[in-house]
């Protein structure tokens, strides 16, 4: 018996459950909402707004709960809608450059420096700088949950989205709009590709010379009046 033992064990041991509800913890900060099945949604919840909750404290400058939170949630690189296709063509070196913390600072502020476009930002910083002030007068009630009808494809699991309260119209900036740098480069080569068959393709008719070109109108009745 499970007597006065809260959470759901979601089939995994207590590591995995840990590292599963941090990314999905990590990705809802970044994107402010995820898709995932509806027990996984729950506990998400009660994970995420202890977190908020932490982050409150700490953008009032408690360092202890800035320390429990970056015990918890650990650290990711998030890159801005804006700049990712950039990202994306960037080399490693260059990758690498962005990704990397100034000398001295424990976390990402997203801050360019010199001679970079843009930097990353951390997910810690976001979640302190950026959505912990929005909740300044909420006491709690941080997340909702929007059950989906549609089932999961393989197992039929139910599905839902859990989603940050206020980020409604801030929809869309998680995933850039227009084509991706993965559909332009695969474009560019379909268009290569096309470029060469064109051209080893022969030449479908070759220019006729000009002494045999037929005659014109006026040469047809020339020789009829001769």
């Amino acid at each position: 018996m499970r007597h006065l033992v809260s959470g759901r064990k979601l089939g995994r041991t207590s590591a995995h459950r840990r590292s599963l509800l941090r990314n999905l913890a990590q990705s809802l900060v970044e994107h402010e909402q995820v898709r995932t099945t509806l027990p996984k949604a729950k506990e998400l919840r009660r994970f995420v707004e202890r977190l908020i909750t932490l982050a409150k404290k700490a953008h009032q400058g408690d360092v202890a709960a800035r320390q429990m939170l970056v015990r918890k949630l650990c650290d990711r690189a998030i890159i801005a809608a804006e700049h990712r296709e950039t990202y994306d063509l960037m080399s490693d070196a260059g990758r690498q450059k962005v990704l990397r913390s100034r000398s001295g600072r424990r976390h990402r502020t997203g801050q360019p420096r010199p001679g970079l476009s843009f930097t990353a930002e951390s997910v810690v910083h976001r979640l302190i700088n950026t959505i912990a002030p929005r909740y300044a007068d909420r006491p709690g009630g941080y997340t909702r949950i929007i059950k989906l009808a549609t089932l999961r494809v393989g197992d039929g699991g139910q599905q839902a989205i859990v989603q940050l309260v206020g980020s409604e119209q801030a929809q869309g900036k998680a995933r850039s709009s227009g084509v991706t740098a993965r559909r332009k480069r695969a474009t560019s080569r379909q268009q290569a590709a096309r470029d060469v068959l064109q051209a080893s393709r022969p030449t479908s008719k070759a220019a006729a010379p000009a002494d045999s070109a037929s005659p014109t109108p006026e040469a047809k009745a020339t020789d009829t009046t001769a």
